[in-house]
């Protein structure tokens, strides 16, 4: 017997929503948006009446005590994600959280032990878990064919200057710069697809006019278990562009666009300077994939790929990346 799609709300609802989860909502089977709130009520009426979502909370905890609401989608600022998770667990919902999940790791791990006590699924927004591009990543590596992973290389630049999440620079409410809002993104694809944990960090960084006290470009150089070196780069001054890369002892994988999901990712496998094998793929339904993989994980058919104890590590990678750059030293994790 078919199970009944799970009814989501939208706690924070703002430019992400509008963006990417209302249309990846749209082409789930398992998955549906039901609700949302928002601090601008006025707003919140707006994008309601304009994306049909049947139902408009005035306060959080009306969404999260709603017998209309089965899972609550946090995607407010940074800050209020251990808030907004211990009210909607500890009113019986399931929780998926947008990245990064806390402003440390301490928070990140109450989060995890206020989800467990609940007995409430709590799975994090790491929808590159989700992406073609990854997975085949992974594959590679995980069937040999590329021999030991050595190194490897993520980048994620944007400019972040004329994003419309303007507390993505308010160091109050955001975990950091582009470090945190997409380096977390990098370091959860490496770990994701060499399968290997981050063992010390060293970080170069700088502020700017605009950036005020958090990062607005940022270099991670990685030490990661099983002998691998890494290195993260990001940028919120410079365009669009994504990319993973990992060398091994028998050949390299890259991956430009790699994370992404607006166009085509070129993926190849290249041995001795000779190209291998070439594939494109898309990951313009990795949202989607992600919704219906935690529906599925909701009803204990599935186990969701971005576990709160994957937030908790990643987490604890930026914490040590942030601490190494105000010390200047290496920091282990």
């Amino acid at each position: 017997m078919a199970q009944a799609p799970v009814r989501f709300a939208i706690l924070g609802f703002g430019h992400h929503a509008i963006r990417r989860l209302v249309p990846a909502f749209r082409q789930c089977t398992q998955a549906t948006l039901v609700g949302l709130w928002r601090r601008d009520a006025a707003a919140a009426a707006a994008n309601a009446a304009e994306f049909g979502i049947p139902h408009v909370f005035a306060t959080r905890e009306a969404l999260c005590a709603s017998p209309e609401v089965d899972a609550v989608f946090i995607t407010s600022p940074d800050a209020m994600h251990l808030d907004d998770l211990q009210l909607a667990v500890a009113s019986g919902k399931a929780v998926l959280c947008e990245k990064p999940v806390a402003m440390n790791a301490t928070d990140a791990a109450a989060m995890v032990t206020a989800a467990q006590r609940a007995r409430m699924l709590y799975g994090v927004g790491q929808n590159f878990r989700y992406n073609r591009s990854l997975v085949w990543l992974q594959q590679q590596i995980a069937a040999g064919n590329i021999g030991e992973p050595q190194l490897a290389h993520a980048q994620f630049t944007y400019p972040a200057a004329s994003s419309q999440r303007r507390w993505i620079m308010d160091p109050g409410l955001a975990c950091g710069g582009p470090l945190a809002d997409v380096g977390v993104h990098c370091v959860d694809a490496l770990r994701f697809v060499t399968g290997r944990e981050v063992s010390s960090v060293s970080t170069l960084a700088r502020t700017d006019a605009i950036s005020s006290a958090v990062d607005a470009v940022a270099s991670l150089q990685l030490e990661m278990t099983g002998g691998i070196f890494a290195d993260v780069t990001v940028s919120g001054r410079s365009p669009y562009r994504t990319l993973v890369e990992v060398v091994g002892s028998e050949g390299v994988l890259i991956a430009e666009n790699g994370l992404t999901v607006d166009r085509p990712v070129e993926l190849v496998r290249r041995r001795a300077g000779d190209v291998m094998e070439t594939v494109t793929v898309d990951n313009a339904d990795g949202y989607t994939l992600m919704l219906d993989s935690f529906a599925r994980a909701m009803h204990g058919t599935e186990v969701f790929a971005a576990s709160g104890e994957d937030a908790v590590a990643n987490m604890r990678v930026l914490d040590a990346a942030m601490r190494s750059w105000k010390t200047g030293q290496r920091e282990r994790v």
